[in-house]
């Protein structure tokens, strides 16, 4: 069972998938979001995935970030081109700074880590990841 993730921003969405047995995150891609549908399109057709989770943006107090409103909106845009997938929340919290800390630790040179989109792909990993952790 494939499950793909997105950590979906204004002008870039991170992607991540599973291997085939649904265990183990590991990044794609990072594409425009205003590309995102023909790029999920592009990938169902490589790989059928059957669920889609996404980074749910909250503020540390809990409630959601002013950010969640186009994240939503996007989201409600993948149910219409895909509607016998099922869509899960993942709390995104940190994941930006965790996929820094990670590039950081892996002795990814800070040109590298300022290359835009990088971050993007990381954090849609750990989003993923974290939902498999849950999940089990």
């Amino acid at each position: 069972m494939r499950i793909l993730a997105l950590d979906i921003g204004e002008k870039r969405t991170g992607l991540a998938h599973t291997d085939s047995l649904g265990m183990i995150a590991s990044g794609l891609k990072t594409v425009l979001t205003t590309d995102l549908i023909q790029e999920l399109k592009l990938e169902y057709e490589k790989e059928i995935f059957e669920q889609i989770v996404v980074g749910e943006p909250k503020q540390m107090s809990g409630a959601h970030s002013e950010s969640f409103e186009f994240i939503q909106q996007q989201v409600k845009k993948i149910s219409r081109y895909f509607p016998d997938l099922s869509i899960h929340w993942q709390d995104e919290r940190f994941s930006s700074k965790l996929a820094l800390k990670s590039m950081v630790d892996a002795g990814v040179p800070k040109k590298k880590r300022q290359e835009k989109g990088r971050l993007d792909e990381i954090s849609a990993t750990i989003i993923l990841q974290s939902f498999l952790d849950r999940s089990l």
